[in-house]
């Protein structure tokens, strides 16, 4: 009976799904009206199987608005205290996020989200980690080339301009600002299946991936400017 109860009133369950939906709705009807949002390279997110959503991170827009351009449910990582209240838990979990514990090994998280990608989801993360200034693409880490690494998936790089003006730190009302969103071909994991992945396949990926990225930079700026 519990689990039957779950299954409809769960984050997971019936009436999450909907909330999910709702706030996809929201962003979709919404948001991207007020931003005129500009989209290129959308057939490159139109995965069926698991993969890594890697876009650039420029504000707190940036997750929403890119997880609500494909038609699945995309997972984040969000803070553990946004989790600490009931209603507040359930609501994070319902749209797609899972917690982690700042301040101690990423590795767990990395973990986390590898048990998602096994289990056939969409992983958004963030490779340059956390919020960056101007169009340049700052340090990008090993993390996102060691979770595609290990879970043996495609990562989708995605360039974004607009979004840090819309709504920088610290502010609660975005700005009607013009904002591009491109998205770059799949790009394989690094090593081989089955193999070990070298700290120097690692790196030369991760390399790869910035490359990418700021050439996806170089293209939104353009169409945002279009």
């Amino acid at each position: 009976m519990k689990a039957r109860l779950f299954a409809v009133v769960g984050p997971e369950g019936l009436l999450g799904h909907r909330v999910w939906l709702l706030i996809r709705t929201f962003v979709r009807v919404v948001l991207y009206r007020r931003f005129k949002v500009r989209f290129e390279g959308l057939e490159h997110m139109d995965l069926t199987g698991p993969f890594i959503l890697a876009p650039v991170h420029r504000s707190n827009l940036d997750g929403p608005l890119v997880g609500s351009s494909i038609n699945r449910r995309v997972r984040y990582l969000g803070k553990e205290s946004l989790f600490k209240n009931p209603p507040a838990a359930w609501f994070m979990t319902a749209v797609g996020a899972f917690p982690v514990r700042r301040g101690e090994a990423d590795l767990d998280a990395m973990r986390a989200a590898k048990g998602l990608l096994d289990d056939g989801n969409c992983m958004l993360v963030f490779p340059e980690g956390t919020r960056q200034e101007g169009d340049a693409v700052g340090e990008i880490f090993d993390g996102t080339a060691w979770l595609a690494g290990k879970a043996r998936v495609p990562v989708v790089p995605v360039g974004i301009i607009g979004t840090e003006h819309a709504m920088p730190s610290g502010t609660k009302i975005p700005k009607k600002v013009q904002v591009a969103i491109v998205a770059g071909p799949a790009l394989a994991p690094p090593g081989e299946d089955g193999k070990r992945v070298l700290r120097s396949e690692l790196k030369d990926w991760t390399a790869e991936l910035e490359t990418m990225l700021s050439a996806l930079q170089v293209r939104a700026r353009e169409l945002a400017t279009d």
